[in-house]
């Protein structure tokens, strides 16, 4: 399940894709309907790859760090989350094997959960923020929920 920080991080994302300026902490708050501070907490990691650039001073404010086509859903739900896998054993960037199987290849769950991540990861991969922006995909998302 998508935590409420990862919900928070990419409404903010969405929003600093919107703008051609600078944005405030306060006002990505506002638009985010945040907690300033935890925002500014998950904005600081954001930060940290690369996703946002942050301004101090007077004038300071978030920009994204790179165009919004570039960055994917699952790129800020993994950062702020982790894997996008339902166990560690399908996970692409966590693997590991879970602490009660005994064997990865006749476990019965392991398929299922291996198309559930595929799945999961074609649609957050193929999802961007500006595709966020303009609507476009929309329709994507809806099939993805049937």
């Amino acid at each position: 399940m998508l935590s409420q920080k990862a919900r928070y991080a990419l409404r903010a994302m969405i929003e600093l894709a919107r703008e051609s300026g600078q944005v405030t902490a306060g006002e990505l708050a506002v638009r985010a309907d945040a907690p300033r501070k935890f925002l500014e907490a998950i904005l600081l990691a954001l930060a940290r790859k690369g996703l946002v650039t942050s301004r101090r001073g007077k004038f300071g404010g978030y920009l994204l760090g790179r165009a919004a086509e570039t960055i994917s859903f699952a790129e800020v739900i993994r950062l702020v989350d982790g894997p996008l896998a339902l166990a560690p054993c399908v996970s692409r960037t966590a693997f590991r094997r879970c602490e009660d199987c005994r064997d990865l290849a006749t476990c019965s769950l392991r398929e299922a959960l291996l198309r559930a991540r595929d799945a999961t990861a074609q649609v957050l991969e193929g999802y961007s923020l500006a595709d966020a922006v303009s609507g476009s995909g929309a329709e994507l998302l809806g099939e993805a929920e049937r």
